[in-house]
């Protein structure tokens, strides 16, 4: 027969966990720590939700990272009129997203492609779209539920971002050296990428005012650009085409529209962008193919100027430039 555990027991117990986790959450708001949700499966699934909405009411956004900071979504509410329905992925090519799109009978509305060449002219960065799009299709009740619970929780408690402060997420953080043949840890800075429930990302005014930590980012460009595959070219490039016009196709048959965009990006990386992805090989060469419209940052004199702290994405204030330039444009286009 097991033993009763006494209550003043079970009290302390409860007390002591309380306390940790009180002490941890005030410590990490002291240290500058923000809400920022995981932008897992579980948060697309939610947002992917919302591409049914009518064309008139709803636009939605696929691509890599660039495009969650440079969007600022209050303002392309405020200025397009229809709500911004976010399904970029960091680090990730757009193309399995647009091939779910448009697989999908269901969507028949207005779809923005934002092109970073590395990852949009490649075969690589399928695995988060990936996943997040066979969660989607998946789900169960029980984790829709889930998710639904989770929320008011996540949306108070800056400790439960898992990417910066969880064990893993800390531990990677450790100043230890690599070992030979083992990737490297990608440590950016948490005032990086904090990420709001509506999947858009933005940098801390902390990350934008300190050259130290964005220099930190621009280390890990320059880690990243050691990658020896050349760019797409040749057959491969034919059949990545043919591929993304089949699927515009699609969308467009149901009386939905496709515009490709080129977000900002500037230093040594829109240097080495342009050396290995020149424009008239592969931007102009999509929109041709295609036959869609595009907007390319260095077309306008005000988005041209914009500056990325980090040569990659815009800071919150570059986001609200750049979106009203965009949405401008697309107005005036009658988009």
């Amino acid at each position: 027969m097991q033993k009763q555990v006494p209550a003043r027991a079970a009290i302390l117990a409860l007390t002591l966990v309380l306390t940790f986790i009180v002490s941890w959450e005030l410590y990490l708001r002291h240290r500058g720590a923000v809400i920022d949700y995981d932008d897992g499966p579980e948060l697309y699934a939610h947002v992917r939700d919302m591409v049914y909405e009518p064309s008139d009411k709803a636009t939605v956004f696929i691509g890599s990272s660039r495009i969650k900071y440079d969007i600022d979504i209050p303002t392309w509410e405020k200025l397009y009129g229809t709500h911004a329905v976010q399904l970029a992925m960091t680090g990730s090519s757009p193309l399995h997203m647009l091939d779910d799109l448009a697989a999908d009978t269901g969507f028949k509305g207005k779809l923005v492609v934002d092109v970073t060449e590395v990852l949009f002219f490649s075969h690589h960065g399928n695995e988060d779209p990936d996943a997040g799009i066979s969660y989607y299709r998946k789900r169960t009740l029980a984790q829709k539920a889930s998710f639904i619970l989770d929320e008011p929780v996540e949306a108070h408690l800056a400790f439960l971002n898992k990417d910066n402060y969880s064990i893993t997420g800390l531990l990677g953080r450790v100043p230890v050296k690599n070992r030979p043949g083992v990737y490297p840890f990608l440590n950016f800075p948490a005032g990086f990428g904090v990420t709001e429930f509506n999947r858009q990302n933005k940098m801390t005014p902390a990350f934008v005012a300190d050259t130290n930590q964005q220099n930190q980012v621009k280390g890990i460009w320059g880690l990243l650009a050691q990658d020896p595959t050349p760019p797409m070219h040749g057959h491969d490039l034919d059949s990545l085409l043919l591929t993304v016009k089949q699927d515009i196709d699609k969308i467009k048959a149901r009386g939905g529209d496709v515009i490709f965009t080129r977000t900002p990006s500037t230093g040594m990386f829109y240097m080495g962008e342009q050396k290995g992805f020149p424009r008239a090989a592969y931007w102009d060469r999509l929109l041709a193919y295609t036959g869609c419209k595009g907007f390319y940052f260095k077309d306008s004199p005000v988005t041209a100027r914009l500056d990325c702290p980090e040569w990659s994405h815009l800071s919150p204030d570059g986001a609200v430039v750049y979106t009203t330039s965009l949405a401008g444009t697309l107005k005036q286009a009658k988009w």
